[in-house]
């Protein structure tokens, strides 16, 4: 199968070394990757504030990038939900391609987990790691159950972590708690948004956490700038980076 690789602005432009762990992720699963060069941002952030009307050029660019390849992999599940609940073809002629990438759109770890069936990866990281449970991938993907419902619980991300030799998936007493990033709100609601993230922060650092990981590297970011200004040790990675690794 082929499989066209789909990097968020913010990944490509901040976090590069996530994109190249899942391009490297996917390779050695045996898949042929493309990379469209003139992919841009999705649209997200307009959507987001209540322009999705104006996001039409976006849809019409990932539909001109993404439309001949069998699946569509990305290292962030925001990303991936807003393109399976808002990418509509311009034209009623070219909306069988919208439909084909909607439903052919995976965020990484529900790609390995559904899709290619993932049973055991060969990396290594041993270290004590806390898995964030974004609210998109979480909510709107389902990769993971939601702790208010009575159901049994699951975790596609962390059932990949218990994969890697050596790393130590800790509990966390609030796990699928929303770290307070949510795109354009960490910027229209400063203060919610930072005592939220600081709230998450906490619940790691208290279960001795050394590296924070997730689907989104978004979410991450948001931790990662209070960290930073906590001047603490424990660093963010993404989730493709540490399937990725041999430490």
């Amino acid at each position: 199968m082929t499989i066209g690789l789909f990097i968020p602005c913010y990944v490509d432009q901040f976090y590069p070394k996530a994109a190249i762990a899942t391009l490297e992720l996917l390779e050695k699963q045996g898949l042929q990757v493309v990379y469209p060069f003139n992919q841009t941002c999705c649209g997200q952030p307009m959507a987001n504030s209540g322009f999705a009307h104006l996001t039409q050029g976006c849809n019409n660019l990932f539909m001109q990038n993404f439309k001949d390849v069998d699946y569509i992999v990305s290292p962030s599940g925001s990303c991936v939900l807003h393109i399976k609940d808002h990418l509509h073809a311009e034209n009623a002629a070219d909306e069988p391609v919208a439909h084909h990438i909607r439903k052919r759109i995976y965020e990484l770890t529900e790609f390995l987990t559904d899709i290619l069936k993932i049973e055991n990866l060969k990396a290594r990281f041993p270290y004590k790691v806390g898995m964030h449970q974004s609210c998109h991938g979480q909510r709107g993907l389902k990769i993971s159950q939601m702790s208010e419902l009575v159901a049994e619980p699951f975790s596609k991300p962390e059932k990949l972590l218990r994969m890697v030799e050596d790393l130590e998936l800790i509990e966390l007493s609030r796990k699928d708690e929303c770290c307070g990033f949510g795109g354009t709100f960490c910027v229209t609601e400063e203060a919610i948004s930072a005592k939220m993230g600081k709230d998450r922060v906490k619940d790691h650092l208290e279960h001795g956490a050394e590296f924070i990981t997730g689907a989104d590297m978004s979410c991450l970011m948001h931790l990662e700038g209070i960290l930073r200004r906590q001047k603490s040790k424990v660093q963010v990675k993404h989730i493709a980076e540490i399937l990725n690794s041999y430490a």
